[in-house]
């Protein structure tokens, strides 16, 4: 996990509330082993830790296993949390899913695996779209599950447990080139997703509040 902030970081506060979700979803698990292993949504307790309700509420949404969502999730509570206690500028960095506040343009790189063509692709993201999620989901690069084949899906919503969760379901469609404007139909269909973008092999297909600017 990578935070950046505008001032210094309390170290101490950022670790107690990691390890504060990491309990509230590990000890979930201990009560329904479920919700580790799922790959559909999976309903939760009334009396459900916050964070795991909005797992399983944001997995529902895509069709996909509350785990889907874990890391946007984290990223999304711990940043919230920041700017409760005061930063004005966070970003958090979880595996790829991405929690914005900004105050300044930003940049964000776009990894395009197999596709050279496609390797300098950055999103501008504008301080007024912020807060925002920027989520990544892939078939071929890293070890999160995936059943496509997509180099890189990337989702933008103000919820980054949602994006998370599209990002890894619009991934599982893709496995050919014919497959794109199915996935990129399948993402806009879901209320709260802003924007989408899909890059397989040298193809690429975008739908939303998407600004690319060229990586120098």
């Amino acid at each position: 996990m990578q935070i950046l902030t505008n001032k210094p970081l309390n170290r101490n506060f950022v670790e107690d509330r990691i390890r504060a979700y990491r309990f509230d979803i590990e000890n979930y698990i201990d009560r329904d082993r479920r919700f580790l292993t799922a790959l559909k949504p999976l309903p939760v307790e009334l009396n459900a830790p916050e964070i795991v309700k909005e797992m399983s509420a944001n997995a529902r949404k895509a069709n996909v296993g509350p785990m889907a969502t874990v890391a946007g999730a984290i990223a999304e509570f711990l940043g919230r949390d920041l700017l409760k206690e005061g930063y004005r500028e966070v970003i958090v960095e979880n595996g790829g899913d991405i929690f914005l506040k900004i105050t300044k343009v930003r940049a964000v790189g776009i990894y395009a695996g197999r596709s050279r063509l496609l390797s300098k692709l950055c999103l501008r993201v504008r301080p007024k779209d912020t807060p925002l999620g920027i989520c990544t989901s892939s078939g071929t690069i890293g070890h999160s599950l995936s059943f496509g084949s997509a180099d890189s899906v990337v989702i933008l919503s103000k919820s980054v447990s949602l994006a998370d969760a599209v990002a890894t379901a619009t991934g599982n469609l893709i496995n050919s080139r014919k497959d794109l404007q199915r996935a990129l139909d399948f993402a806009r269909s879901i209320k709260g997703i802003l924007g989408a973008v899909i890059i397989f092999r040298n193809n690429l297909a975008t739908w939303g509040r998407i600004e690319f600017v060229e990586k120098i």
